[in-house]
């Protein structure tokens, strides 16, 4: 250090790559780019942003390659030594895009990443007990408005609820259901399921998701989606509250499905004896990584092309500007309109009335959540500065 010697240049390839991947902040890594011209070439050519990516997020190993949009400061290779420039043109690029990816991927506010629902695996009466009514505002309950399963005697049959996200690209942290209480039946009974798992996904081709969205059942998902990433098994209480269920470490789901498990039921319905689940509301948390980043499937490889627009500017998505409160109201008139849509439909059924005791300190909880107060940004400060 006295010498003002690069240790960088004392060091052989391997232990200089070991060096700097033990950096897990990207701010981290980026600082390291910043030293100098030489240190920012060698983080270039050897990746180092894209390794970090591919561990922050395994999803990103089905990404065949990477584009920019709307680059119009990109540079155009040099005739000389031609092959050499463009090869450097490509690790430039690549440069550029997982650095902006793991910066947004750790410093956005979160959100409610739900945009609509797709199926289920079941419903009991259709369409009064729809899974469109798990998406009601947080402000909107009514004891009509949840969905139900169809009774089964055998208690381990499982179901699904099968979600659309608001952005292909979307990093997901957790995932809030709440079960639902049946207050006009004997007892007040709570048909909850024995424990969650959560999917995520994209459909094997763009064709195959239009056809269900007007619909509520789905012949069968496993044909319909490539699942990317399955989680842990999470145990669900018997308790009419909004219960959280954090997964591992955040998850990059590209292509914009989520499909959650409810595994075992609890609960038989006293007028006919079969065992059902019944949920009233599910919120997921995470960060959209759209309109700056999309992706495109690759069919019939499976692997993706992620495209980044140039254009787009990512301290307009961070603030409280009024196109993203303009993007927030558009979301709760989305959810109310499924509300009324519902409850023309039946609307002896459906009934809006106060929250129970308690929902008041579940919306708390969410909300703090979407104040972008999260561990998970602990880069933000100085993605800002």
């Amino acid at each position: 250090m006295e010498a003002c010697m690069d240790f960088m240049n004392r060091l052989d390839l391997d232990m200089s790559v070991k060096l700097l991947m033990h950096l897990k902040d990207p701010s981290d890594l980026a600082r390291v780019s910043s030293v100098s011209r030489s240190w920012r070439d060698f983080v270039i050519a050897n990746g180092l942003f894209k390794q970090l990516c591919l561990r922050m997020y395994p999803q990103l190993s089905k990404v065949a390659y990477v584009m920019e949009l709307n680059n119009c400061g990109a540079k155009e290779p040099v005739e000389v030594d031609s092959s050499h420039s463009m090869e450097w043109e490509s690790l430039a690029r690549d440069h550029r895009v997982y650095a902006t990816l793991a910066r947004v991927c750790t410093s956005f506010h979160v959100r409610d990443c739900i945009s609509e629902t797709i199926s289920a695996s079941s419903t009991d009466n259709y369409p009064a007990e729809t899974i469109d009514n798990t998406l009601l505002p947080a402000d909107i309950v009514s004891q009509g408005a949840y969905w139900s399963s169809k009774g089964q005697s055998n208690p381990a049959v499982p179901e699904t609820l099968t979600y659309k996200l608001v952005s292909e690209l979307c990093v997901i942290t957790e995932i809030y259901i709440r079960p639902f209480k049946a207050f006009f039946q004997p007892g007040s009974p709570i048909y909850s399921a024995k424990s969650v798992r959560f999917r995520m996904g994209h459909p094997k081709s763009p064709n195959d998701l239009g056809s269900h969205l007007l619909g509520d059942s789905l012949p069968s998902a496993d044909d319909t989606f490539v699942w990317t990433y399955t989680s842990p098994e999470f145990p669900m209480s018997q308790e009419s509250c909004l219960q959280k269920f954090r997964l591992p470490e955040p998850v990059l789901c590209i292509g914009g499905i989520l499909q959650i498990e409810l595994l075992g039921r609890v609960q038989t319905q006293e007028m006919d004896g079969l065992f059902y689940i019944c949920i009233s509301h599910v919120h997921v948390v995470g960060r959209c990584l759209s309109p700056a980043f999309v992706v495109e499937n690759l069919q019939p490889s499976g692997t993706f092309v992620l495209k980044k627009d140039m254009l787009c500017k990512f301290h307009t998505q961070q603030s409280s500007s009024d196109n993203e409160a303009q993007e927030i109201s558009d979301d709760q008139l989305q959810k109310r309109f499924r509300y009324l849509r519902n409850y023309l439909r039946n609307p002896n059924a459906i009934g809006i009335e106060e929250y129970e005791s308690g929902e008041e300190e579940d919306v708390v909880e969410i909300e703090e959540y979407e104040s972008g107060e999260e561990e998970y940004e602990s880069g933000e400060e100085e993605d800002e500065a």
